[in-house]
């Protein structure tokens, strides 16, 4: 996917709104699949985020973050961890298949679909520049950086 234009979707932001990648194109995006709100390593992820999120803002880059989490669970999860970031609602992991992140996972022995933690980096037109799997959730802005030399 690299190097491709990202899938265009639209869903559902954490206000019950109605949220398109397209409408967004012209700035630069972090969009990033994480598996579920209010959990350890990914509230360390938003958290991590967070905390870089006025340096990507005056770079102009939005963030959004994408989990099957419904929309009441994400204002839980924001106003936790006071997060200043759009996160959205994908119930039916429409927008996890779109980006090959629902997939057949393991754990303690069981086999289960579920989301591979993966963010993508997104230019002005469009277009994947990078793709980070399995990021590290403590230093996740020290990867972002690293690809887009911010």
């Amino acid at each position: 996917m690299e190097g491709k234009k990202a899938p265009l979707f639209t869903g559902i932001n954490q206000f019950g709104e109605k949220w398109s990648l397209k409408e967004h194109l012209g700035k630069k995006i972090i969009l990033y699949f994480y598996p579920r709100d209010l959990t350890a390593t990914c509230t360390i992820q938003a958290c991590n985020l967070r905390d870089a999120y006025a340096d990507f803002q005056k770079k102009g880059i939005a963030v959004i973050g994408v989990s099957t989490d419904e929309v009441k669970q994400h204002q839980k999860f924001i106003q936790k961890n006071n997060l200043p970031f759009t996160l959205i609602a994908d119930t039916d992991h429409s927008i996890h298949e779109k980006y090959g992140v629902w997939q057949l996972k393991k754990f303690m022995g069981k086999e289960f679909m579920g989301t591979v933690r993966t963010t993508f980096l997104i230019d002005e037109k469009g277009i994947i520049t990078h793709i980070i799997k399995k990021p590290k959730s403590k230093i996740h802005t020290q990867e972002i950086n690293q690809y887009w030399n911010l």
